[in-house]
């Protein structure tokens, strides 16, 4: 850290500078939080519980939701109680741990759904071979690798970010520390920092989408092959959930991530913060819950037992 950084806390406007909307949205946030927590919980469980869900799918799946629990407990909870008891201060190092923690969850998150997305490539590409190819312990392996990727992006974009000297003003127009709002308050010219970045993240992202986008064609070029009637349809159906959250995950991180540093909208970037930190991972659970007859009878066991 450079010994011109002055500032020790930031003041963070919440989700609306309107109390009425800020109340407003903060009970819907926390509706969806909520639910989101439970949705994630239950497919953790279901798997956890259901031997016949301990596939390499479902591994991932397990392993998807705890991400994304962990996701939006970093941000929701802080933002609400801005919100709601209007403590909008956030020390200096919360900020920096809060944009670190974050951009792990989601940057792990985007290598995880490349390697769910390798799974499916080998189950319909090389079916005989599947079992042992996704081993336990490849599957453990890209798991690892997800979470070490994601901490090492981590790091480099915290510290592109806070490497620079903020002296005042202090208020990040978001409602949590995200790198645009934060570079904006810098007293030094940020320019070359937010280039790095976005070369950087885009990579990443691209880089992560380019793998995702050769599993599906290894996909559609063997279901191209399946010569029955029924063959084609089940094959797409093992796809289609995790086809629903990679477009999902990305659509919204690419506004969020891939759009220049000079169009960015405090107002814009709030809004595009709120669908891919709060309700992309809330409803990746219902997209593999709505699509999944093994996840039904799993959840339909699980309810039984709890009562």
């Amino acid at each position: 850290m450079t010994n011109d950084t002055r500032v020790t806390e930031f003041i963070l406007k919440g989700f609306s500078d309107v109390l009425e909307m800020r109340v407003v949205s903060s009970m819907l946030f926390l509706i969806i939080y909520l639910f989101a927590l439970l949705g994630n919980i239950s497919i953790i469980t279901a798997v956890t519980r259901d031997s016949h869900l301990h596939t390499p799918m479902y591994f991932f799946l397990k392993n998807l939701s705890f991400l994304d629990m962990c996701y939006t407990s970093v941000t929701v909870p802080r933002a609400l109680v801005s919100s709601l008891a209007g403590s909008n201060v956030i020390s200096f190092w919360e900020c920096v741990a809060q944009l670190f923690l974050f951009v792990t969850l989601c940057a792990s998150e985007c290598f995880l759904l490349t390697s769910m997305a390798y799974d499916r490539c080998m189950a319909i590409h090389r079916p005989l071979f599947y079992s042992v190819i996704m081993s336990r312990k490849l599957c453990s392996e890209l798991v690892a690798v997800a979470w070490l990727s994601g901490a090492l992006y981590a790091i480099f974009h915290t510290a592109n970010t806070f490497t620079l000297p903020f002296c005042g003003p202090n208020v990040i127009d978001h409602f949590f520390c995200d790198s645009a709002p934060i570079m904006r308050l810098s007293c030094s010219d940020a320019r070359t920092h937010k280039e790095v970045g976005f070369a950087v993240g885009g990579c990443v992202i691209l880089g992560a989408c380019a793998l995702t986008v050769l599993s599906y064609v290894c996909i559609v070029t063997a279901v191209m092959q399946i010569h029955s009637a029924c063959g084609p349809r089940k094959a797409f159906s093992t796809c289609s959930s995790h086809l629903v959250t990679v477009s999902l995950f990305y659509v919204t991180g690419s506004f969020a991530y891939l759009t220049p540093t000079a169009q960015y909208s405090p107002t814009e970037g709030r809004l595009v913060s709120v669908f891919y930190s709060i309700l992309t991972p809330s409803l990746n659970p219902v997209v593999y819950c709505l699509q999944n007859r093994d996840m039904h009878t799993a959840l339909r066991k699980l309810l039984v037992r709890s009562r």
